[in-house]
């Protein structure tokens, strides 16, 4: 079949049966595996639908037969088919693992379709007010989700999580009709060549209101103040699809973004994003290691991870960017592993948690110790050594709290759950299911060409003039 009609599916799959399944109860298994079929086929069509990119470039749709800037246009880029990939991934994961230990809401499998539908129509829009459109989806679906499970910390959560990703749905909503002010369009490519026609001030706030509303999402220092008590208090699944999935809207929109339409302001602001991102590893690093709390710990390393991906960002130029997009991939992988690792127990849990813990590190031959590994080749770039001996710091402390929480779950003597929800026995096919995710996370790391290739074909999306 043809890129379009993949492109199509990818959508048009996941929108289906997810106003099916709204339909019917999600706690009867027939349901769950429905919801897990159903983001199967998305996670496929998406595979072939990269296929075709990696083999003949960019592929764009016009809904309807509209003249481009009058329908809605999907755009499949290769930065677009990675952060789609790893994102259908770990909803297919986190979904099939509910179904193994068992959906507790009639919804659930409903609003884990419906989520995957807006985050992959958001990756794949070439048009800033759809993007909004999918983002607003995307958000709602979240909120409904932070609640799954229906206790106090649950509520809290979703409350929380609600209010503070509100301001920032609103502050996007204002940086959009800044840039239709200012360029008279919203087509992604035509706002890319109009954006500094308004003036140089103009265009630097319409940046910072995206920067700000990203970063929000993102979890960012110091735009974190909401994270925490959000992961940890929600259920095991949903906190690995906030961290995995739901989070990448922001490692996404900050490169989109940053580097596809606001290019001059992002090489003016080089220094201050590195600092933040240095900020934002360094004081998750410290914070996570004084954590008790496992849950508490996994949330502030979140924050302090997200930090590598706009350091990566802030040094710009095609190392730099291929760097921040897999790192994105590889954190979206070590979160969907430690989250659903940490709310199961039995055997092969602690092997599956110990991969996570060690990519999170940056130890070999795990995931991240390539995604750092590509962090620091472009700080070298960048003739920084200060920059490398912080982000080594930065690694260290890392290194330093997930022994502290292996040897708490796995060591120590406490018998309470370490994640809300988490069950004393969990069910074989569960701890065999993060067992192989945990796997792949080894298998990216043992084999990084591919990952690494697609990451150098997403870079050049915005030296090629999109043509990948």
């Amino acid at each position: 079949m043809s890129a379009s009609v993949w492109l199509s599916l990818a959508l048009l799959v996941p929108w289906a049966a997810g106003a099916l399944l709204i339909a019917f109860d999600g706690r009867r298994r027939c349901v769950a595996w429905a919801a897990v079929a159903a983001l199967a086929a998305t996670s496929a069509a998406i595979a072939a639908l990269t296929v075709h990119v990696v083999a003949d470039g960019a592929q764009q749709v016009t809904t309807g037969s509209w003249p481009a800037g009058v329908g809605i246009v999907l755009h499949a880029d290769a930065l677009g088919v990675t952060f789609a990939a790893i994102t259908a991934l770990v909803m297919l994961v986190a979904m099939a693992n509910e179904a193994l230990v068992g959906v507790r809401s009639r919804t659930f499998p409903a609003l884990m379709v419906l989520l995957t539908a807006g985050l992959t129509g958001l990756f794949f829009t070439g048009d800033v007010f759809n993007f909004y459109v999918f983002f607003e989806i995307s958000m709602m679906a979240s909120y409904a989700l932070a609640t799954y499970g229906g206790g106090t910390r649950q509520l809290r959560a979703a409350v929380i999580f609600a209010g503070v990703n509100l301001l920032g749905s609103f502050l996007f909503l204002i940086s959009v009709a800044g840039t239709y002010r200012v360029t008279g369009a919203l087509d992604m490519a035509t706002v890319a060549e109009r954006m500094h026609s308004g003036g140089a001030n103009a265009t630097l706030l319409v940046a910072v209101g995206f920067f700000v509303a990203f970063s929000v999402k993102l979890g960012l220092f110091p735009f974190h103040f909401w994270l925490p008590t959000v992961y940890a208090g929600t259920r095991p699944a949903v906190a690995a699809v906030l961290s995995g999935a739901v989070a990448n809207i922001g490692s996404y929109g900050l490169v989109r973004f940053g580097a596809g339409m606001f290019a001059e302001e992002l090489r003016f602001t080089a220094t201050a994003l590195i600092v933040l991102g240095l900020a934002s590893i360094l004081y998750g690093g410290v914070v996570a290691v004084s954590r008790g709390d496992i849950a508490e710990t996994l949330a502030y390393s979140a924050i302090g991870q997200v930090g590598y991906v706009l350091v990566a960002l802030g040094i710009g130029g095609p190392l730099g960017l291929a760097a921040a997009v897999f790192y994105s991939v590889v954190n979206a992988l070590n979160k969907g592993v430690l989250f659903l690792a940490a709310g199961l127990r039995g055997p092969l849990v602690a092997a599956a948690f110990a991969i996570g813990a060690f990519s999170v590190a940056g130890v070999p031959p795990a995931a991240g110790f390539i995604g750092k590994l590509e962090v620091f080749r472009a700080a070298i770039a960048a003739d920084s050594p200060v920059l490398v001996a912080l982000l080594v710091l930065g690694s260290v402390l890392s290194l330093v709290y997930m022994f502290q929480i292996y040897q708490r779950k796995f060591w120590g003597t406490d018998t309470e759950p370490a994640v809300v929800g988490a069950a004393e026995v969990s069910p074989v096919p569960a701890r065999v299911l993060v067992a192989v995710f945990a796997v792949l996370v080894l298998a990216v790391g043992l084999w990084a060409e591919p990952l690494a290739a697609l990451s150098e074909y997403a870079a050049d999306v915005f030296t090629s003039g999109g043509s990948r």
